[in-house]
């Protein structure tokens, strides 16, 4: 059984994409570093990739899965890229840990 991504269903999720649903159902999170080592990625890889699945999410009006992502020494919050892309994206961003949790609480419990 292939899994479709949700961007775009007729095309299979990434690994990257993989990654962030089985987190999504676990309900935990990933330090950039340990992504990038177990996807086999450079952090510019990856973070390009995040970047585009943030756009994508945002267009389809869904959660964004690198939510799920944080920081080595961001007490548990995505690296400030994050929040640059968010309100690159037009997000409202003033609260950076209650966006967060909002966005986290709704992957962990399926809502999309």
């Amino acid at each position: 059984m292939s899994c479709r991504s949700h961007g775009w269903p007729n095309r299979a999720m990434s690994p990257l994409e993989q990654t962030l649903a089985a987190l999504s159902r676990q309900g935990r999170t990933v330090t950039y570093g340990a992504l990038a080592r177990d996807l086999g990625l450079r952090m510019g890889e990856m973070t390009a990739e995040l970047e585009r699945l943030m756009e994508e999410d945002v267009q389809a009006g869904r959660q964004l899965r690198a939510a799920l992502c944080e920081g080595k020494l961001s007490q548990g919050q995505p690296a400030q890229g994050f929040f640059q892309k968010c309100a690159d994206l037009g997000l409202d961003v003033a609260d950076p840990v209650a966006f967060v949790a909002d966005h986290r609480a709704r992957l962990f419990s399926g809502a999309t």
